[in-house]
């Protein structure tokens, strides 16, 4: 069965809320603050909410948001937003306008062993911004964070700590062909997917063979692991994992290198689809994927089965883990209905209609709704109607909307608690 991750933290990088408590106790204060940056669809810029501590029915009160306070900042165009560097920075990429730029969140937490203490500013923008040939995929690793560039075949290397105070410091690491894939960091290894060559004039492209260790220097090491068509990359415990046209392809870092071994899709779940995102669980040793248009497989790197498939009633729009409660995860399906997860069980255990339908016809780009997770809520992005919407995880009830200009589409809530002095 799954392997429960001793000492997993859930401070940093959760989403939404506010602060929920302040206990005074001689020259310090429990505080707990989460801080949703917001991209727009169609305006280059971000909007940035810091959530307040909702009042609580039993005291007497309604759930009505009182302001907030909001900071926005342009861009060159629509963002994806990541958390990085344990929740002190958010990037903004920019794949269509070849521009990553980077925000100081103004949340830091510094670990004391038994307490975290956390120093909260006013979110700034980092003054230096990356500019490459379509970046895509960031990947947050040991350390390090890491954007390949689709279409400049290489990826750029920066180190979290320098970044988590400002300095944009790159180190470039080439690839064989420019293609749509990542560079990851495992322990003291480099892994890069590969790319093929161009196709000749009337020929169709192949698809990506799969994944390679290689040197900063991009030189190949050891031989390919093959993972057709390789998408999607997320970390769990000891494991990075990747989904291919075969099954989920993983690695660990052995003590003579990388072991790879594919978990090859079983007979039982739906034939002619694939699993192309994943995410990891911070608390258990497990992944959570997409399959197919109306499912989720729950993947298990160690023990069989390895796949268990949850059929959604319509298709999905977006999903996203709990830090906080490893065995839950949360998907949001195109009625506008959202669902609880026991990834245990695979199983849904609970559903509560939270917004309009949503179809997933279209461009994949479409403005549709955003989910992520703040502690005991769940932040989500409803761009028709203009609002957050702010969701009890346990109940699925809907605590509060905060109005905010434009489609609010892309987001990423980083905060958690700590002592601040």
């Amino acid at each position: 069965m799954f392997k429960y991750l001793a000492g997993a933290s859930v401070l940093a990088l959760m989403t939404s809320g506010a602060v929920l408590a302040q206990d005074h106790d001689h020259d310090h204060e429990d505080v707990t603050l989460y801080r949703v940056f917001v991209g727009d669809h169609a305006a280059p810029r971000v909007t940035v909410v810091d959530l307040e501590a909702h009042e609580h029915e039993e005291e007497g009160h309604d759930h009505d948001h009182e302001e907030s306070e909001t900071w926005t900042f342009d861009t060159t165009g629509q963002v994806k937003l990541f958390g990085i560097a344990g929740g002190s920075v958010v990037a903004a990429v920019q794949s269509d306008n070849d521009a990553v730029h980077f925000f100081k969140s103004g949340i830091s937490f510094e670990d004391h062993g038994d307490h975290s203490d956390i120093a909260v500013t006013a979110p700034s923008a980092i003054d230096t911004v990356l500019t490459g040939p379509r970046p895509f995929h960031l990947v947050d690793h040991g350390g390090s964070v890491i954007i390949n560039y689709d279409r400049g075949g290489y990826a750029e290397i920066l180190d979290g700590h320098h970044l988590s105070h400002g300095e944009v410091e790159v180190t470039r690491l080439p690839q064989s062909e420019p293609h749509h894939g990542f560079v990851a960091r495992l322990g003291d290894h480099w892994l890069s997917t590969v790319g093929t060559p161009a196709p000749a004039e009337g020929q169709e492209a192949l698809p990506r063979p799969g994944l390679q260790e290689v040197t900063i220097a991009g030189q190949p090491v050891g031989d390919l692991a093959t993972c057709t068509a390789i998408h999607g990359e997320a970390f769990s415990g000891a494991y990075l994992a990747a989904g291919c046209k075969e099954g989920v392809l993983t690695a660990t870092a052995g003590e003579g290198g990388v072991v790879y071994n594919m978990l090859e899709y079983s007979a039982d779940l739906p034939q002619g689809v694939t699993t192309g995102t994943l995410l990891g669980s911070t608390g258990i040793q497990v992944f959570l994927g997409n399959y197919g248009p109306k499912g989720l497989v729950v993947v298990d790197p160690v023990d069989a089965p390895h796949f268990r498939y949850i059929e959604l009633p319509f298709r999905r729009v977006d999903f996203v883990l709990d830090p906080a409660k490893p065995a839950e995860g949360y998907v949001l399906t195109e009625d506008g209905t959202l669902h609880r997860i026991n990834l245990l069980e695979a199983a849904i255990t609970g559903s509560a209609k939270v917004t309009d339908a949503y179809s997933m016809d279209g461009h994949w780009n479409d403005p549709r709704p955003r989910i992520a997770m703040a502690g005991d809520d769940i932040v989500m992005t409803d761009p028709n109607a203009g609002v957050l919407r702010i969701i009890e995880a346990t109940t699925l009830e809907e605590e509060d909307t905060i109005k905010v200009e434009g489609k609010p589409y892309n987001l990423t809530v980083v905060g958690g608690s700590g002592v601040q002095h």
